[in-house]
């Protein structure tokens, strides 16, 4: 199975290439003119996830013996499509490496490292299932990657954009949370039948993608969600605004406070967001 692997890592890797190099010849939306290799990493991005994202989906529908036995219960086809994603992984960083500084991408190759555990599944031709299961956080990363090409064609706000965001968020619950935690649970009840290397490597991994993940999610609730944030009330006056300028009238001081508190802690938890969810789709 390992070379077979390989083969199709190797042909995968050729293939996002190709499509990196065939966007050029692409127009690209005026919007999104100032920032061009942006545009097309993203679209490539999301070329991938629907790929491996609904691959992954049909796939333990269809043999869900994946998911009970993830160390040896696979189809062949299974081993292809882990490698297709390792291919786009190893695709995706020459990219980066190509376009941006190291300064810039570090962390999105620190991503795409940890992301590389994919390619023991490729090597040793075990543990598929949970890689597959794994796959599915690209469901997500679909909605994401839609979310920021939005951003760049500047349709936020918009009610497209606005259903692009709660759908991320669904899905980051639904398709990246449940299967993370689903993970982290089975390396733990299985730790003793796994090489500790494997089981340091694995939870390493999940670890910093779960860490990312809500973050992630914190980030969205508070840049998409609550937008519409109220401003400093002033002292004696029963009349606030928000942060549009609107007036909002407060005849009760208790909501009043209430209202200036849920703000504060919005703008701490905005705070708290690490700078590399600019780029948040790659995750």
């Amino acid at each position: 199975m390992a070379p077979s692997g390989l083969l199709v890592t190797g042909a995968s890797f050729a293939a996002f290439r190709g499509l990196h190099w065939g966007l050029q010849l692409l127009p690209t939306p005026e919007s999104a003119a100032q920032n061009r290799w942006k545009w097309r990493n993203i679209c490539v991005s999301l070329v991938h996830s629907l790929l491996t994202g609904a691959g992954a989906l049909l796939g333990l529908s269809l043999y869900p013996q994946m998911a009970a036995d993830p160390i040896h219960g696979h189809p062949p086809w299974a081993l292809l499509l882990v490698a297709v994603s390792v291919g786009y992984f190893l695709a995706d960083g020459t990219d980066l490496l190509w376009n941006q500084t190291l300064g810039q991408a570090w962390d999105l190759l620190c991503h795409h490292a940890v992301v590389s555990c994919l390619s023991t599944a490729v090597l040793s031709g075990h543990y598929v299932g949970f890689s597959v299961v794994s796959l599915l956080l690209e469901l997500n990363s679909t909605c994401l990657h839609l979310r920021q090409l939005l951003l760049l064609s500047r349709q936020a706000p918009s009610l497209a954009f606005s259903v692009t965001s709660w759908a991320t968020l669904a899905t980051l619950a639904l398709f990246r949370l449940v299967p993370l935690g689903w993970m982290s649970l089975w390396l733990f009840q299985q730790c003793h039948q796994i090489p500790l290397a494997l089981v340091i490597l694995g939870g390493t991994g999940l670890a910093i993608v779960g860490v990312m993940s809500i973050n992630l999610g914190i980030h969205i609730l508070v840049s998409d969600v609550l937008r519409s944030r109220p401003c400093p009330p002033t002292l004696g006056n029963k009349e606030t605004r928000d942060c549009d300028g609107e007036s909002i009238i407060r005849d009760d001081s208790t909501l009043r406070d209430k209202a200036w508190t849920w703000f504060s802690v919005s703008q701490f938890l905005f705070q708290l967001t690490p700078a590399f969810l600019g780029s948040e789709e790659k995750c």
